[in-house]
């Protein structure tokens, strides 16, 4: 039973007198690579610099109990003069409560502020990763999420409303 009546509700189901907040109640790891396929002759650090390479995507789904599913993408790749010297990839997931957002901002709330939220314990595993590979550490520059997330939309491959439920 709760004390809204649901006549009460707003526009998107949002209760008025609700401020907008985001919890997390778990972080994840799901799928975790580390990749470096020509040790140890890759660990010496001789010659010209790798050449780094990184790929982002973000992911959200929609539970039956009302949380959120969001996972974030991380992928880096090492290359000198051709040939690989390390390549991870890292999918890491959060479970998000969120209350006070109207349906319409679920999309843009999902797709950036919570990758936001995960980004720094993301960035943290892949400098570990690197650093426990033999290199030095490699950190993440900041990611702009809803640059990204715009891009995306023009291109048209986000879709439009709240995530369905699974």
């Amino acid at each position: 039973m709760t004390d809204t009546n649901q006549g009460d509700l707003g526009p998107g189901g949002v209760d008025p007198n609700q401020a907008p907040g985001i919890r997390v109640l778990a972080q994840f790891i799901r799928d975790l690579s580390f990749e470096n396929p020509h040790a140890p002759d890759s660990l010496q650090m001789g010659g010209n610099p790798p050449q780094m390479d990184v790929g982002v995507e973000m992911n959200a789904r929609a539970r039956p109990d009302g949380l959120f599913e969001v996972d974030l993408k991380l992928t880096t790749s090492a290359q000198r003069e051709g040939a690989a010297v390390f390549h991870c990839e890292l999918l890491y997931g959060g479970l998000f409560q969120i209350a006070g957002v109207p349906d319409s901002e679920m999309e843009p709330v999902l797709m950036t502020e919570c990758p936001r939220f995960l980004f720094p314990f993301a960035r943290h595993i892949v400098s570990e990763l690197s650093a426990q590979g033999g290199f030095p550490p490699f950190m993440l520059d900041p990611i702009d999420f809803t640059g990204i997330y715009m891009a995306q939309k023009a291109q048209g491959q986000v879709v439009s409303g709240p995530p369905p439920t699974q």
